[in-house]
């Protein structure tokens, strides 16, 4: 005997059953590989941050130490820098001292007429 349409029809449906069921299980398997994958990535992920995080920590901490010096630095140039600003000033009233005094009177009439008001 022959099989009927009936009987295609079951045995195609129990083939397709089949089919979306090795489906699912494939499926299944390629998100545990993918969650499998995605925590090791993870994982990674989280180590180099932790990395990089206390790389930028040592080197902030570096700078920090440099900090000091380089403000002792900056400040010895500023005292340099007044020092010789000093000693201009101190040329110049020397060569000039009569401009020098008049330059200081009238400096002083006009701070003390800006106080008055």
């Amino acid at each position: 005997m022959s099989p009927t349409s009936t009987d295609n029809l079951k045995h195609n449906l129990g083939d397709a059953g089949s089919a979306l069921k090795q489906a699912a299980h494939d499926a299944g398997d390629a998100l545990k590989g993918a969650a499998s994958v995605a925590g090791e990535e993870l994982r990674l992920g989280r180590a180099n941050v932790k990395a990089d995080l206390a790389d930028g920590a040592t080197a902030g901490l570096s700078a920090l130490e440099n900090l000091g010096e380089a403000g002792r630095e900056q400040v010895d140039d500023l005292v340099d820098k007044g020092r010789d600003l000093l000693d201009s000033a101190a040329d110049l009233i020397r060569e000039r001292p009569l401009a020098s005094f008049g330059v200081a009177f009238a400096t002083g009439w006009l701070i003390a007429k800006l106080a008055r008001r």
